[in-house]
């Protein structure tokens, strides 16, 4: 009994360490509320306990699309579409068991390249007024520096934490180019390919904490997932992003694998 009680004590500590992480790790500052139901692909990522942390899209009724650094076991998780205040019934919002997690096989933990994960819900989402498919960019495709983008989530609204927002926010910010980013009063070179930058040279606009695994919509399309960054609304540190052009093949064929499997031959 001793033993048992000694590892079921392990795995709670394990969990909230994975929590904390992720939610330290997920980075909207300098923005504003959303209107109700405006961003209707944006699902809330819940603890079973209803602590929302972190964001995602639905991008089929069965498939949401947000970070592989947001992975704290598909028991731990509630995938909640239609939402607009997390901490408030509305009566427009839809609930779904993961039945499995895809975290891409190229993540890794310490450089976040390839932070990027499928969840395969147990039962589909009802695409209705409140609720709708997120569209995607095509592989290989780009954006070009400058290009005014829009990130949303329910993530703290400052670099120093204190109280979420319960209400969905969302920022507009440009994309910077990789070299700028990838330059040594920035990143110094620790963007991949796999990466997007976005963010003002004067600072002040970004994602933060619990907006990780969330939307960066460019020209209509999710191209990018809130992935990780130095603090929040840093002027030297733009919002760094998983480039979902990059992934998209990836996507196709985890989420219609038994169609390719069917169209091989």
């Amino acid at each position: 009994m001793r033993s048992l009680l000694v590892c079921l004590c392990c795995v709670l500590l394990d969990l909230t360490t994975v929590q904390s992480r992720v939610l330290m790790q997920g980075r909207i500052v300098g923005g504003h509320t959303a209107a109700p139901n405006s961003i209707r692909y944006m699902v809330s990522l819940q603890s079973t306990r209803g602590q929302h942390f972190c964001g995602g899209s639905l991008v089929h009724r069965y498939w949401v699309l947000t970070a592989a650094h947001c992975n704290i076991g598909a028991e731990h998780m509630m995938i909640v579409a239609g939402d607009y205040i997390v901490n408030s019934f509305e009566g427009t919002e839809q609930y779904a068991k993961p039945h499995r997690l895809v975290t891409h096989p190229l993540y890794n933990e310490s450089t976040n390249n390839a932070d990027i994960m499928l969840i395969k819900l147990r039962a589909p989402m009802v695409l209705n007024r409140y609720v709708s498919l997120a569209p995607l960019p095509k592989q290989g495709t780009g954006v070009v520096e400058g290009l005014v983008c829009r990130v949303s989530g329910w993530g703290y609204n400052s670099a120093g934490g204190g109280r979420a927002p319960f209400t969905l926010r969302t920022v507009t910010v440009p994309i910077v180019s990789s070299a700028r980013c990838n330059s040594s009063e920035s990143f110094n070179g620790n963007i991949t390919a796999n990466m997007i930058c976005a963010g003002y040279r004067t600072g002040g606009k970004d994602a933060c904490k619990g907006d990780s695994g969330g939307p960066l919509v460019c020209g209509g399309l999710v191209y990018g997932v809130v992935s990780w960054g130095n603090g929040c609304g840093n002027a030297k540190f733009p919002g760094v992003y998983s480039a979902v052009s990059k992934f998209r093949r990836w996507i196709d064929q985890n989420i219609y694998r038994s169609h390719y499997r069917c169209t091989r031959y």
